[in-house]
This record gives C-alpha cells, structure tokens and sequence, in this order.
C-alpha cells in the first residue's frame, strides 16, 4: 500500500486536537470533508484509526499503533524536504570558483570581496583545477567560474571577461648566464630546452614556450611536469628553463630559481570564464564586481563563443 503522508497529516490534527472541529480549523478544511479524508485512510488501512464517540476524539488501539509509526513517517519526510531545502539554499547562495596555480592574487581577492559587498550572503568556494581543466571545468558545470589563461583550444559556450594582464617571465636556475639580468629577449632564451607536460594541450606547451620563436629557432623540450613544484625542480637542476606568469614570481619560491622578465613578449591575460548562457545571480554579480575592481588599464571587453 502506498501511504498518503497528507492523509496522515489529517489524522494526526484530529488527535491532538481531540475534535474534528477545531482539527478542521487548524487545516484550513471543513469538518465533513476532514472526516471524509480520516475515513479515506481507514479504509486504506483496513482499520478504524479514532473513535468518534469519545470526547474528546481519541485513537483506536489499532490507531494508537499506526500513529506511533506514523509520526515517525512524517518526521523523517520533513526531514527530507529540509534536506533538500537546505542543499537549494546553498546552491543559490554557493560560487564555485576554480583556479589553477598561481591564478589566484590580489585582484581575485578584491573581486570576491566586490562580490560579497552585495550579496552579503554568498559562499566563494574555491576549486583547484588540473591546467588541463580549466576552461572545461565551467563548461561542464564543475565549477561556476575560473581564473583562466591562455590558450584556450575550446571557447564553445564560455565568455572570458579579462581581470589583468600579467607580464611574462623566464624561470631559470640561479646558475644560468642570465639569471642576474632585468629583462631577457626571447632569442635569447633560444636553443634552451623548455618544460613540457604530457597532459596538457600540445597547443597550451606551445604558446607558453613562445614556440614558433620569432627567430625560426626551432623550441627544444625537456622533461614533462605536472605541477608548479615540480616545475620549479626541473628549472633549479638546470634540466630546462621555463616562461610564465610574473605571478607565479611572487606565489612560488625556489632558492635555486629566480625569475627574470621577458622583455618582448606579450603579457598573459589572466580572465574570469564562465558559461555565456548563465544568469544566475551569484554570477551576475561576480561579472558585475569584476568590473567594478578592475583597473583603467584593462579592457572592459567580454568576449564569448557559442
């Protein structure tokens, strides 16, 4: 037998009021339409459940029973509906905001500030993402947002809003003829092996290695890494050198790395990705607080693909 929780509701009004009246009245029904609905039940059951004759109204031994189980029944059904209910009010009030290394500064955390400024009551969970999963990470619905770099082999139904411009530098070894310099020009940097990654997007390893040089200096590779640690490990050994975000200089320490700008290339855009179709409203309001934070320097642009 399926159960009509609403029908037991009904039945559990009756007697704890004790009177169909003042049941009735406290369920906004009438008293012959809630005794129809208490007999609905019975019948359902096979048993009488209250006693009209006695005043006040009181269960059966057979009503006595099923409403112990009964009031459990309802019990854990509220629960599940406040469960749900929660997990709709976290999603409405949750961000999930992926990043990769060294993506996160300064900026991201003056527009998560901009962002609660005006929705006092949302949650910015941060998500760390594989490189490899940056922008795929939004479009699949895994995070809400990310800080992303280029390149981006697949901008189908992603927007990126630009958030900086970040200068390019050289990681080297301390030991390297130029690690003492300012600034390096790319030719420079040629005949250097580069790291590569073998997760990653072939095309993602070329635009950071700036390969094709502008010199036709063909780009040599050396070991593949998956992290910036492992990254700085390979530089420090001298097994290759790497170019990357100026960022990374301030969010990665080595001390057998420096990094050193390169001077002719062009600086990274760090952008804010997410889906181009999304209106939500903790979205909404971090596109709208990345503007508001963003410096005169940076395009006030939106690109999306669809």
């Amino acid at each position: 037998m399926d159960l009509n929780l609403h029908l037991v509701r009904y039945l559990v009004a009756v007697v704890d009021e004790g009177h169909f009246g003042r049941a009735a009245a406290r369920l906004y029904v009438s008293a012959p339409a809630l005794s129809q609905q208490v007999r609905k039940l019975e019948r359902a059951v096979g048993a009488e459940l209250v006693d009209r004759t006695a005043h006040p109204v009181r269960p059966t031994e057979a009503g006595a029973r099923f409403l112990a189980e009964a009031r459990e029944a309802l019990a854990a059904a509220d629960r599940v509906v406040a469960a749900v209910e929660s997990y709709r009010r976290e999603v409405a009030t949750t961000l999930r905001l992926g990043f990769m290394t060294a993506s996160a500064g300064p900026q991201v955390r003056a527009m998560v500030d901009e962002l609660r400024r005006g929705e006092p009551d949302a949650v910015v969970r941060l998500v760390e993402l594989p490189w490899h999963l940056q922008a795929s990470a939004v479009r699949d619905g895994t995070v809400d947002a990310a800080l992303v770099r280029p390149p981006i082999s697949d901008r189908s139904g992603l927007r990126f809003d630009l958030v900086r411009r970040e200068p390019r530098v050289v990681a080297l070894p301390v030991t390297h003829p130029l690690a003492g310099r300012d600034t390096v020009a790319l030719a420079e940097l040629d005949g250097e092996p580069h790291v590569t990654g073998d997760e990653l997007d072939p095309a993602w390893v070329r635009w950071w290695a700036c390969d094709p040089r502008p010199s036709g200096v063909p780009v040599r590779y050396g070991p593949s890494v998956r992290t910036m640690d492992e990254l700085l490990e390979v530089v420090a050994a001298g097994q290759a050198i790497a170019i990357t975000g100026g960022f990374v200089a301030d969010s990665h320490r080595h001390p057998a790395v420096v990094f050193v700008p390169v001077a002719d290339v062009e600086p990274c855009p760090v952008s804010l990705c997410t889906r181009a179709a999304d209106r939500s409203k903790l979205v909404t309001a971090l596109r709208r607080a990345l503007r508001t934070i963003r410096t005169p320097d940076d395009a006030p642009r939106a690109t999306s693909r669809s």
